[in-house]
């Protein structure tokens, strides 16, 4: 027995067990035809796992299947575990959202925005003022990611040493070297997906006094129960870690990326990524998700107030305008019309515009290797998709899945 097997019939929970079977169906269909190499989804309702659905590969090259305890890359989806960490931290009285980050990283006090040149010589003005911790949570720190392939900066980034397999040092040095480097734009004038979030994870070291890991250990995992999230894969459970895959190809068929028994992610790592680090499992996930859905505690175990998630699951773009309005046209984890941004977690706030059947105040994230999840408050529904295939935006799976869930309530 698992904590992620269905605990209500689909109807008890208002949705048709008829049409839901359609989102497994269509799921199956990446598998069988090569895309995915394996897919795993949660959907609850009214907190109780009303479908299940599994099919497919954890490792193709092994021929092993994808399991309930299956362990995978969370990738970006440790974002909204880093925020709740950092706003715990708020709920002391410890920060302040307008507080510059430079009062924990003296590295940003004399940020430069870039206006010109190239990678090789950036042209800099000083910035109009300083990043804030509120910046960090809306990803409007004017910081971006290097493999955004759009600006000089992004170069720069690569040249500095950040790179999908290595990068600067530890967490601290990473910092160091991110001050060091000019910003795309001035402080809370843009959205830009960033290492935002990584930054916020070091103010969560120096602010508690321990190294990230042990906070979110102390704070959240044993908390919640989660026995299997940690920026390692846990010693003894190898073999249940899943490969990673990347598209090649005209038909974009899953081409081994990472393999699980080799991957870095079975050692330690240098730095440990508040932006991108974990792995987990969905059982884990699900309590995770259920917390979130709760506002704030599970089997008694409050992590965050409810006043507050509530405060960081709100639109907190300027004006309430949404990413298309606000950020750049860039990679990210979500899409952009119709959908805003809170303290890190993307916010549906006209699903008219977004063109994509959903629910306004739905709120959630992905990762890159094409997880994502989502809590819908109205609906009370929670998400959660596994798979592991690099870049996420390779297929339209996340808002297909959307329309196959929210098509098949009654």
């Amino acid at each position: 027995m698992t904590d992620v097997e269905v605990e209500i019939e689909p109807e008890e929970a208002g949705i048709d067990s008829v049409r839901i079977q359609r989102l497994g169906k269509h799921l199956s269909n990446y598998v069988d035809d090569g895309r995915l190499p394996g897919v795993n989804l949660l959907v609850s309702r009214g907190g109780k796992i009303a479908y299940r659905y599994m099919y497919g590969s954890r490792d193709l090259e092994r021929d092993l299947p994808v399991e309930s305890d299956t362990i995978y890359r969370f990738y970006s989806m440790t974002k909204p575990i880093t925020s709740i960490a950092a706003m715990q931290l708020y709920e002391r009285g410890l920060l302040q959202l307008k507080d510059p980050i430079s009062n924990w990283i003296p590295a940003f006090a004399n940020s430069r925005v870039f206006v010109g040149g190239d990678a090789s010589n950036p042209e800099t003005r000083e910035a109009e003022r300083e990043i804030t911790v509120h910046d960090l949570l809306t990803h409007t720190s004017g910081l971006t990611y290097h493999f955004h392939m759009a600006h000089a900066v992004d170069e720069m980034y690569r040249n500095a040493g950040f790179n999908w397999t290595t990068s600067p040092g530890d967490l601290e040095a990473q910092c160091q070297v991110l001050g060091s480097l000019p910003l795309l734009f001035d402080p809370g004038t843009e959205w830009n997906y960033s290492y935002s979030t990584d930054v916020l994870g070091r103010i969560v070291e120096v602010v508690s006094g321990l190294t990230l890991d042990s906070y979110m250990e102390q704070n959240i995992f044993e908390p919640l129960g989660m026995v299997d999230t940690a920026f390692s894969v846990p010693s003894g459970s190898e073999q249940r870690f899943a490969s990673c895959y990347f598209p090649e190809g005209a038909d974009r068929s899953a081409a081994l990326l990472d393999d699980a028994q080799k991957s870095p992610f079975l050692s330690e790592p240098e730095a440990l990524s508040g932006g991108g680090g974990l792995v987990s499992t969905m059982a884990d996930y699900h309590k995770f998700t259920q917390t979130l859905r709760s506002g704030g505690a599970l089997n008694g175990q409050r992590i965050v107030g409810r006043k507050t998630l509530e405060f960081m699951t709100a639109n907190h773009l300027p004006g309430g305008v949404d990413l298309t309005e606000y950020g750049r046209p860039l990679f990210s984890e979500t899409a952009y019309d119709g959908v805003g941004f809170g303290l890190g977690f993307s916010v549906v706030i006209d699903s008219y515009k977004a063109k994509v059947l959903s629910q306004e105040g739905e709120y959630g994230w992905g990762g890159a290797a094409s997880t994502a999840f989502w809590v819908d408050p109205i609906e009370d529904i929670t998400l959660i998709f596994l798979t592991q295939l690099l870049p996420s935006s390779t297929h339209p799976i996340r808002p297909e899945i959307k329309a196959l869930v929210y098509q098949a309530l009654l």
